[in-house]
């Protein structure tokens, strides 16, 4: 994979209200993006001479946020079938697909994600298959093709327990199309991926050629703990039998929707299982979401659960992530859980948080100057900064004094 080309600046923030999500917030605060990277947050901050400065007096500053579970630039907008990559439904297991190979740059979903200070994105093959495929972080804007923009490639493998399995292949006659026949998909990889890897170590034991497999190298990653596996599951029930498979073979879980989280939600708590909550503002489109409501995050994290917060976009638009959010804090969630679960969980859970998710010195500049407190519907991103690179700008002049926004295109930036 190339190496990440987002151009990387130097720019110092000043006088606004900071707040680092993983620190208290810092009044007339000033944050200092050197190459890339913050060096520094406070109040007596030493900017360096010729380092260009931004007056953020007034506004609120708060880092990029982060979409745990999306499909920007593979379900694209607008496009149809055309430009609808998430699911390859022809195999029950693709753990061998990437997300990654999917994406398009050009996706008109990558300008919303800055409009509403969205900077790291998670993109997940669908949840058609009881193993989608890997998974991969990138941030929203920035890169010459989109491997320049990739933070990490080692997140995660999709896998989707529930109806959406059982439909497809039950509409095509095969297996799985029950409950019992996805878990069982799922429970048989997991065994060839061990006898795989047991014939692989030994093949390597003796010098032997051994012929490679990628999918089982991917389940291999999975059970080694390099990769975790995002479980899309409502029920209840499925959100048992997603625990009962992480622990007969001992990955690493983190459920994703969790619709009816909240019903065992102590269960959840005691293992120490995070959930990546939502989409938030849909129908109950099917009978596995007929228990969605607002409050179910704000009970499981009472409980104790470490949660997070998703718009599954194109689902619901990526940039209402804030207000799902603020929807949430509004329902009982604490607001700094619910700032925390668009920011400091996803990074956390997804293994991202040494480079996003916080203003804090040693992580990506990615950093949203606001117009005020992002949780009030009135205000809106007005200055996104990607590693220090202003990406975005509201311009409030535009269109007869009634604003448009400005995104730097890449040909621009990279003339």
């Amino acid at each position: 994979m190339m190496l990440p080309m987002t151009t990387r600046s130097s720019v110092a923030i000043t006088g606004a209200y900071v707040v680092p999500v993983a620190a208290e917030p810092v009044r007339n605060g000033t944050v200092l993006i050197e190459d890339g990277v913050i060096t520094a947050v406070g109040h007596d901050v030493a900017i360096p001479e010729g380092t260009p400065t931004v007056d953020g007096s007034g506004k609120w500053l708060l880092p990029g946020f982060v979409e745990a579970h999306g499909h920007i630039g593979t379900h694209e907008e607008g496009e149809g079938w055309a430009g609808n990559d998430t699911n390859e439904m022809t195999d029950p297991d693709g753990s061998a697909l990437r997300a990654l190979d999917a994406v398009n740059i050009e996706d008109e979903g990558f300008h919303d994600a800055l409009a509403g200070g969205v900077t790291s994105a998670v993109l997940k093959p669908g949840s058609g298959n009881p193993i989608g495929g890997q998974t991969i972080a990138i941030k929203t804007w920035g890169g010459r093709v989109i491997d320049e923009q990739v933070i990490s490639d080692s997140v995660s493998v999709k896998s989707a327990l529930g109806e959406n399995p059982k439909r497809v292949y039950g509409d095509q006659q095969k297996q799985p199309s029950t409950r019992l026949g996805t878990a069982h998909v799922i429970r048989k990889a997991f065994v060839d991926a061990r006898n795989y890897m047991a014939r692989r170590d030994a093949a390597e034991a003796k010098g032997e050629p051994f012929e490679r497999n990628l999918g089982k190298e991917a389940l291999a990653r999975v059970l080694a703990g390099e990769l975790a596996w995002d479980q899309h599951t409502h029920r209840a029930d499925d959100i048992a039998t997603a625990i009962r498979l992480s622990e007969e073979f001992g990955y690493r879980l983190v459920i994703n929707h969790g619709t009816e989280g909240h019903l065992i939600a102590d269960v959840l708590a005691e293992k120490d299982i995070p959930v990546i909550y939502g989409p938030m503002f849909v129908s109950r489109s099917k009978v596995e979401v007929r228990r969605r409501a607002n409050v179910n995050i704000a009970k499981m994290a009472a409980a104790g659960v470490r949660v997070a917060i998703t718009t599954d976009h194109p689902v619901i638009p990526i940039d209402f992530l804030v207000h799902q959010a603020s929807f949430a804090a509004r329902d009982g969630l604490p607001r700094e859980t619910a700032l925390a679960a668009i920011t400091t969980n996803p990074a956390s859970f997804l293994g991202l948080d040494d480079r996003v998710g916080a203003i804090r010195p040693g992580l990506d500049g990615d950093v949203v100057l606001w117009s005020g407190d992002p949780f009030d519907s009135d205000q809106r991103a007005e200055r996104v900064f990607i590693t220090g690179t202003e990406v975005y700008r509201w311009d409030h002049e535009a269109d007869g004094g009634r604003g448009a926004r400005r995104v730097v295109e890449r040909t621009d930036r990279f003339a």
